[in-house]
């Protein structure tokens, strides 16, 4: 009986202990109603692979407005330059940088370039109506992304939705989110939601 109080601490103990690895399922989201904080890319006007843009050439011969898009490399290609790398990079930043390659490579001796960004992307994949692209807008979240897509299928995990970003990821219930517009993630450029199938 001297043991008692010992034996009752050391029960104690693992009471909290279990407790504490029930209040989140190692998944980054936790059980007490609540998703992750996902922290905001350090800059938001850099430049991301996926994004379309419009540069234009002006004050020269044959001015010229040129659509491209950013590849997974972060690379664009341009008419008498070929590949430059984008990403990474403001747009003000990579108008000097194209500028300055014009002019450098004797193409042109005095150019003015201008970019700008057209259309900037997340991505849906998994167990959605419609899985792909979709227009990045400065309002978009997780709930209004799968909304987008079609909505989830039958099948979707929808308390375990995978959102990556600069090569983290995080675990969202968008059930929750729906429910609590305050736990429902706003979406950056380049952003990407993968929706698993469950298991029941």
């Amino acid at each position: 009986m001297k043991n008692f109080p010992r034996v009752s601490l050391v029960c104690c103990a693992a009471l909290l202990a279990f407790a504490a690895g029930c209040a989140n399922d190692g998944g980054g989201r936790s059980a007490l109603g609540a998703n992750p904080q996902i922290p905001v890319p350090s800059s938001t006007a850099h430049l991301r692979a996926g994004d379309s843009l419009t540069v234009a050439l002006q004050g020269v011969p044959d001015p010229s407005t040129n659509a491209v898009q950013i590849d997974e490399q972060g690379l664009i290609s341009l008419p008498f330059i070929g590949i430059l790398t984008a990403a990474g990079v403001s747009t003000a930043e990579l108008s000097q940088r194209i500028r300055e390659t014009y002019v450098t490579k004797k193409i042109y001796t005095v150019v003015d370039v201008s970019v700008s960004v057209t259309e900037r992307f997340i991505y849906v994949g998994g167990e959605v109506q419609r899985p792909g692209r979709i227009i990045w807008t400065p309002d978009l979240t997780v709930a209004k992304a799968i909304q987008s897509a079609g909505g989830f299928t039958l099948y979707a995990k929808e308390t375990a939705v995978s959102l990556s970003r600069e090569n983290h990821a995080y675990t969202i219930d968008v059930k929750l989110a729906q429910k609590k517009p305050g736990q429902d993630p706003r979406l950056m450029p380049g952003d990407s939601l993968q929706v698993s199938r469950s298991p029941f």
